[in-house]
């Protein structure tokens, strides 16, 4: 019964998330909640054999049936989400954090945040998030964008030392310190689940790119290695995947088009050309030339129009980046687990057997995926992809470049409730200190398990 209880309440939680979130819901939500409410009303019973029956609406046992009824209304009753509108967007009886702090940093450019303002949130538009990061949010922010009606982020000390980890590094002071000596431009961002790997990779990305840096952002790592089509390059034992390169040059450009038009290509030599997506080779024509005084936006724009010179074009863009001095280059990779395991596509080998490609011998993965160079470069982890454990010491990654993030500490988890019952997630009469600390210590710190839990308070 207990079961039943709970499956209602979580749909009733979802109904109403998805009604008051900032995207449409899926198809179906609502029919999933009714449904979930109509299986807790109906009573069950257990016959001689030990089989479970269910009884029908006109069958007896009516009374029962009512009182289970009503005890599952005041049961999900008891567990579902407040009603009432949100207050103001900023209310200064309302954003008080714990011990009475501001639960709000009001700032422009994560640039201006101190360390004195961890565990804040800072408040961003649904537009300022799309048009720093076009392409695309992390599936864990967006979450949490949705069901919080707000799109704020926690500034946590993690994120922090990573942006002073890169702010280091592009503008050196002028007295060197024990900190400058412990910098790293490569870093691979790693963790328990649902720790903010994520989320913090997209914040390094906003900060980035408020600075005038020139960032390749990839959200989605694992769409390099699946999808589209796939062919043997007729010049070398890689694999090409013209669909993804085509998407790669695109998102780089939705951001980057006006920095790109006034970077100049320095390296001349031709680009071998391979089969199109669908269309095959090009007939008597192998390799093709950038013509003196063209731009990395020219380049971009070859690989898009022509699909034969797309993978070429992407693997010919890192090595421009890497020569690129006028302004900082830094490469953000999430999902960046899924290039060190196999990819989705097989090599027949005979007639009833294949061969798993894996992701180093895609042309695209193989150009991006080395650390061991001299460009800054982040790779966050997500093990939500479910690509297993990978070893501590990866293939052409340093040795140091690993840093795990934890899950939310104490701080953080208190400031993490608050907010939750800033936006009425939590029941403002229900919510004591004892209680947030319970879901903490329940979830372990796991971010997403504790935004699940709060209302629950």
């Amino acid at each position: 019964m207990l079961g039943s209880f709970l499956r209602s309440a979580g749909a009733a939680m979802a109904a109403h998330r998805w009604n008051s979130s900032l995207l449409s819901p899926p198809p179906g939500i609502l029919s999933v909640a009714s449904r979930s409410y109509a299986r807790a009303k109906t009573p069950k019973t257990t016959s001689k054999r030990g089989k479970v029956m269910v009884k029908g609406p006109r069958s007896g046992g009516g009374d029962d049936a009512a009182g289970d009824s009503s005890s599952t209304e005041d049961m999900s009753a008891s567990f579902e989400l407040p009603t009432n509108p949100l207050p103001l967007t900023y209310d200064p009886a309302l954003d008080v954090g714990p011990g009475g702090r501001p639960l709000f940093s009001i700032t422009e450019s994560f640039n201006q945040l101190t360390h004195k303002q961890a565990n804040t949130y800072v408040d961003f538009s649904l537009e300022e998030w799309n048009a720093k990061l076009p392409e695309g949010l992390p599936a864990g922010m967006k979450k949490e964008f949705e069901e919080t009606r707000r799109c704020a982020v926690m500034v946590r000390q993690s994120f922090l030392d990573l942006r002073d980890n890169f702010r280091r590094i592009s503008s050196p002071p002028l007295r060197p310190s024990n900190k400058n000596s412990n910098v790293k431009k490569q870093i691979v961002l790693d963790g328990p689940v649902s720790c903010g790997k994520s989320i913090t990779l997209a914040m390094l990305v906003h900060w980035a790119r408020c600075e005038g840096w020139l960032v390749l952002y990839v959200p989605r790592g694992k769409e390099w290695t699946h999808g589209g089509f796939f062919y043997r390059n007729p010049y070398g034992d890689l694999w090409d995947t013209p669909v993804q390169a085509a998407k790669i040059l695109q998102d780089f450009l939705k951001f980057n088009e006006a920095c790109l038009q006034h970077l100049p290509c320095q390296i001349f030599d031709p680009i071998s050309l391979g089969e199109g997506a669908g269309v095959g080779m090009m007939k008597g024509v192998d390799s093709m030339e950038m013509p003196e005084g063209s731009t990395l936006f020219d380049l971009i724009q070859t690989g898009i129009a022509y699909t034969h010179a797309s993978v070429g074009v992407v693997v010919r863009l890192r090595k421009e980046l890497s020569l690129v001095k006028d302004v900082p280059v830094l490469f953000a990779i999430d999902q960046y687990n899924n290039w060190f395991t196999f990819s989705e596509y097989e090599e027949p080998v005979t007639v009833r057997s294949t061969r798993p490609i894996h992701a180093k011998e895609l042309s695209t993965v193989n150009s991006f995926r080395s650390m061991l160079h001299d460009d800054m470069m982040v790779g966050a982890f997500s093990h939500s992809t479910a690509v297993g454990k990978l070893r501590q010491d990866l293939p052409d990654v340093p040795l140091d470049a690993r840093v795990l993030l934890p899950r939310y500490n104490l701080d953080e988890a208190a400031t993490v409730s608050h907010y939750y019952l800033r936006q009425n997630l939590i029941h403002r009469d229900r919510f004591s200190e004892e209680k947030w600390k319970k879901i903490y210590y329940i979830s372990n710190g796991n971010g997403s398990e504790m935004r699940w839990m709060a209302p629950f308070i």
